[in-house]
């Protein structure tokens, strides 16, 4: 009984921003536990390698094109996804971007690109699939947040601004649409080494300074959203909507590094 709360197998599940990193993590998890997928990229050649890895698993995959920027695009995109597939039972709204600068140098622009993509296009594509998904009277919305969705970096002024604005949204729209059968929740993740962060993971001295900071000691590991994901798109959470799932390895509980005081030569946090 356990497990088949957690089988997908007969569901259709939408991934935005599968064609690299984090967004193929959750496809891939997906598929093992049995949906059929549709992916979407800004550019459909993006996805036709992973799409078939998705068919090497025994599931169907669409590649389709989205530009969560474009309104268009994005009711394009819902159109043909449902065309497609008939029910969409799951959508992981996870395109996103960043531009990580001192508040002092971000541009009216750099503040544009962030939130018009996290934000206004999670909105929207959220919407264009609620609307598929409310005549069915089901649905599982888990849109990707992170852990500036709580908590507050330098040089990430904008993009925490769009990941806090998502969470809020998340805890609107669950209110919004739990009566039609649809669960709206977020999954933020903590510090997960990807192509927008990857020069920061070159670095031995930030990674080392960060891991200091993460109570199980290491940064996230593609396994470790593996899980979450497929539990908040099943049955498995059924009852949990508005909420915030942070895998973040226990940073946001405000853990701080370990030094030593030199006026004592005991430890201190620092």
């Amino acid at each position: 009984m356990i497990e088949a709360s957690f089988d997908l197998s007969g569901q259709t599940a939408i991934v935005t921003g599968a064609s690299r990193g984090l967004g193929q993590v959750f496809a891939r998890a997906l598929a093992r536990a049995g949906a059929d997928l549709i992916l979407t990229s800004r550019k459909r050649e993006d996805l036709y390698s992973f799409v078939a890895e998705i068919e090497s698993l025994g599931r169907t995959a669409t590649a389709l094109e989205l530009d969560v920027r474009d309104q268009s695009s994005i009711e394009r995109m819902a159109a043909e996804a449902e065309s497609a597939c008939g029910q969409i039972h799951i959508l992981v709204n996870n395109a996103g971007c960043n531009v990580r600068k001192p508040a002092l140098d971000v541009t009216w622009d750099d503040w544009n690109l962030i939130l018009d993509t996290n934000l206004r296009g999670s909105f929207f594509v959220a919407q264009q699939i609620a609307r598929r998904m409310v005549p069915h009277q089901y649905g599982r919305i888990v849109n990707i947040g992170s852990v500036t969705s709580v908590f507050g970096y330098a040089g990430l002024a904008p993009y925490g601004a769009s990941r806090g604005g998502v969470r809020q949204l998340t805890m609107s729209l669950a209110d919004d649409w739990g009566r039609f059968g649809i669960t709206v929740n977020c999954l933020a993740p903590g510090w997960f080494r990807t192509a927008q962060n990857d020069v920061l993971y070159q670095n031995e001295e930030w990674v080392k300074y960060l891991v200091d900071r993460i109570p199980v000691k290491r940064p996230g590991e593609p396994r470790d959203l593996e899980g979450p994901v497929v539990f908040l798109a099943s049955e498995a959470s059924r009852y949990i909507t508005g909420q915030t799932l942070l895998v973040d390895g226990g940073i946001s509980t405000g853990a701080m590094r370990a030094t030593v005081d030199p006026t004592t030569g005991g430890s201190r946090r620092s």
